[in-house]
């Protein structure tokens, strides 16, 4: 009585780890579904951005070719900055959020946590690849309005060096542009591109310097991940040989499980019409003929079985 009481607390012990088992596998599946949504959010967002960078660098060139752009021009490309500089900021933190849980999940090894960390990678390099891209236009418009600015001065008699354009641009006093410039129509329509091109210029690096700590993070993550992402191609290669190993396998056991439904068949076959002819006959099967049933049976199913016909199946062959 003791021993049963002490096999039922044992069963119900495994029984209750078994539901542990469950609970923990379909909290993980549920935390590994709302992490993908995650990602997929993440992904769209930058794309977005990738969309907004190129509609962007269209209004560049739509401001740098007018010599006195139009308003709404302007003000698309305004709005156009805000929506990435929005975007972007919350695409970074979404990053430094999974970047944070997956820390926190580091002392653990285990295939949810290797997806994590490659999905969080691509997705990483892929917002620098596309805020780089913003960058670089921004620097690209910045270049060309300076080059422009250069020119007006060059229509109104005053001639500058890169450096000395540099500083009056960093000084932020547009007034340092216009001093000495000669009353004339050609100069005002030059003063007015001037001014224009240097309110631009303005707007574009205070948009730079918001946007610099936000890239500069995200690049020292990517390039801090260098290594896990160069083995993220390998462990997938090592994924496939898995996969394709498996299924070698499977076409194996399909083949060998077709073959032993066969012997069987061939089995019950022979087991039916012999055990037919040992009713049939007062005195059992003839010797010679258990003799070939029992040559039959090893055959059939191989030395090796589990089966011993020897042992097993001799009385077919007594009287």
């Amino acid at each position: 009585m003791k021993d049963r009481l002490e096999q039922l607390k044992a069963k119900q012990l495994t029984q209750e780890d078994d539901t542990d088992e469950v609970e923990i596998a379909i909290d993980n599946t549920a935390f590994m579904d709302e992490f993908f949504s995650e990602i997929e959010e993440t992904r769209l967002n930058i794309d977005k951005i990738s969309e907004s960078v190129e509609e962007a660098k269209k209004l560049y060139s739509i401001i740098l070719s007018a010599p006195i752009p139009e308003p709404k021009t302007k003000d698309d490309l305004e709005q156009l900055t805000t929506e990435i500089k929005k975007r972007a900021n919350n695409v970074r933190n979404k990053l430094k959020s999974m970047e944070k849980h997956i820390e926190e999940d580091e002392v653990r090894s285990s295939a949810d946590l290797r997806i994590r960390k490659s999905q969080h990678s691509v997705l990483s390099r892929k917002f620098v690849e596309v805020m780089t891209k913003y960058n670089e236009a921004q620097v690209d418009f910045r270049e060309r309005s300076k080059g422009r600015i250069q020119r007006q001065l060059e229509i109104t008699g005053k001639k500058t060096t890169d450096e000395e354009l540099e500083e009056m641009l960093e000084s932020g006093n547009p007034t340092i542009f216009t001093s000495g410039i000669i009353d004339s129509q050609i100069s005002k329509q030059a003063l007015s591109e001037i001014e224009g091109r240097h309110k631009d210029i303005v707007r574009l690096e205070s948009s730079i310097k918001e946007l610099h700590d936000m890239f500069m993070d995200i690049a020292m993550l990517v390039e801090n991940q260098g290594e896990m992402l160069d083995n993220i191609e390998l462990n997938v290669m090592h994924t496939v040989d898995h996969v394709e190993k498996a299924r070698d396998e499977t076409k194996k056991a399909m083949k060998y499980q077709g073959q032993a439904r066969k012997n069987l068949i061939s089995l019950q076959l022979g087991l039916t019409t012999l055990v037919s002819r040992w009713e049939r006959s007062s005195n059992g099967l003839p010797e010679n003929e258990g003799h070939l049933f029992l040559y039959f049976l090893v055959a059939t199913l191989g030395p090796g079985s589990a089966i011993h016909p020897w042992k097993n199946l001799t009385y077919l062959m007594q009287p």
